[in-house]
Parts: C-alpha cells; structure tokens; sequence
C-alpha cells in the first residue's frame, strides 16, 4: 500500500512540475515590436551604436527537476528582446552565461530610421 501512495505521490508531483514549467513560457510578456530585435554577434555590430545592456533571468529549475536549456534560452533571449524595446535598440548581443537562467544582452542600434527625401 505504501508502494503505491509513493507511485501516486511521484505522478502527481512529476505532472506538476510539468505543467509549472510550460507556464514558465507563457508567464513571458512579449513586447510589441521584440520579434523585430535580432540577435547578433558581437563582430556584427561595429557599425553599431551601443545604447545599453540588460541583465535578465528566469526559473530554470524547479525543485527537482530542470528546465530543458533550449527553453530557458529562448526565455532569456525574449525578455532582452523586450529590454531592447523599451530602450530604443534594435539588435541584441548575448553576453557571457553567468548561470543557466542568468545572463547579460548588450543593446544596440545598429538600424537607422530613414526619412523620405
């Protein structure tokens, strides 16, 4: 008997973590404007002018169980996105990885708004 209420115990916390996790995703608010901030290297942007740099982090683990690197990533990468909005930038470049769930984006302008002759 006590071998299946550590069976159930084990079902339940396992898909509630599961579910935790995938609401980590949609907990991100995606800025109107971020999907047009690229992601460059940072050999891209000598011709650059460089505006700011953000430092964002998300959960990347909870409890036991650890969040795919991929999705933390992707995480990380929209929020610098969204600060490079409210800064004014256009083009991000990924920083060193302190941790996983951590790091630093450097913001730039590297796009410069046209005006009709």
């Amino acid at each position: 008997m006590r071998f299946q209420k550590n069976i159930y115990f084990f079902t339940v916390m396992t898909s509630l973590l599961a579910v935790l996790s995938g609401c980590a995703d949609s907990l991100i608010q995606v800025e109107p404007g971020s999907e047009r901030v690229t992601l460059a290297d940072a050999n891209q942007v000598s011709d650059c002018q460089r505006i700011g740099k953000t430092s964002v982090n998300v959960v990347a683990q909870v409890g036991i169980y650890s969040r795919a690197v991929a999705d933390v990533d992707a995480n990380l990468l929209q929020l610098a996105r969204n600060g490079a909005i409210e800064e004014g930038g256009d083009t991000v470049v990924a920083g060193e990885r302190q941790d996983i769930g951590k790091r630093t984006f450097l913001i730039y302008k590297c796009h410069h708004d046209r005006s009709p002759p």
